[in-house]
């Protein structure tokens, strides 16, 4: 039976942008619907604090993680020591307050932007945010064999995909962002100019200090790569001209 569940679980990432989106959606209805009785920002606010407590707040726990290990951690071990440890340091408490901050501010200058009757362009920004935030964490998946000796999400779930499977996640991914590239199509370009390098980089970081993925790591680029499509959206203008 235990092996059954392990192997039904390893297939669960070609769900992710699916259930990312399902997120999105419920964010986008709870501000539309906070929007109709506050301010802006106050329904951008309470959407969020629905999102953290209908998640988790897994990924900004696993953000928290790495900005403390890879902040505070000078080798591999000190940074696999501190990816352990439960504890919130400067680094964390600071990398959180950081990511929490622009991505809430991305999404209250869209809702202010576009106002409540802008609905379906800012909820295509939150719905795409949040279903490529998770297919990162699949790309990474791909790319990365899990930390030997460490048991975590990644070692339980990574590399158990197939290509075909992989293929049905970027499907879901394609269907959820393909309202955000119809609608803002600027935008959306700009997003990916930008996860281009800052998934990299990170990814990158992860390589040259561990070798390996970690379920914190998948978790902290996925919600990187969220804040990174929002303030793409939020931009008004890009390098080469204006966005609107």
């Amino acid at each position: 039976v235990a092996s059954n569940a392990s192997s039904a679980l390893g297939h669960c990432p070609v769900f992710f942008p699916l259930v990312g989106a399902l997120i999105g959606i419920l964010a986008a209805a709870s501000t539309g619907l906070g929007a109709l009785v506050w301010p802006p920002w106050l329904a951008v606010l309470a959407a969020l604090a629905f999102e953290v407590w209908l998640t988790g707040a897994l990924h900004e726990d696993a953000v928290a993680d790495f900005c403390d290990a890879f902040g505070g951690g000078h080798t591999r071990d000190q940074v696999l020591a501190i990816l352990e440890d439960s504890r919130i340091g400067a680094f964390g408490a600071l990398g959180l307050l950081f990511a929490v901050s622009l991505r809430t501010g991305a999404m209250m200058t869209l809702v202010i932007q576009w106002g409540v009757a802008g609905w379906p362009l800012w909820s295509s920004a939150f719905i795409a945010s949040s279903a490529m935030g998770r297919w990162v964490m699949v790309l990474a998946m791909g790319l990365f064999a899990p930390v030997a000796g460490r048991e975590s999400l990644s070692r339980t779930i990574g590399g158990a995909l197939s290509r075909r499977e992989r293929v049905e996640s970027g499907v879901w991914t394609l269907a959820a962002i393909a309202p955000f590239a119809v609608l803002l199509p600027l935008q959306f370009l700009f997003a990916v100019a930008l996860l281009i390098p800052v998934v990299g980089g990170l990814l990158h970081l992860v390589r040259r200090k561990l070798g390996g993925m970690t379920g914190d790591c998948l978790g902290c680029v996925g919600y990187v790569s969220q804040v990174v499509v929002l303030l793409a959206a939020a931009a008004r203008k890009q390098p080469w001209g204006p966005l609107s």
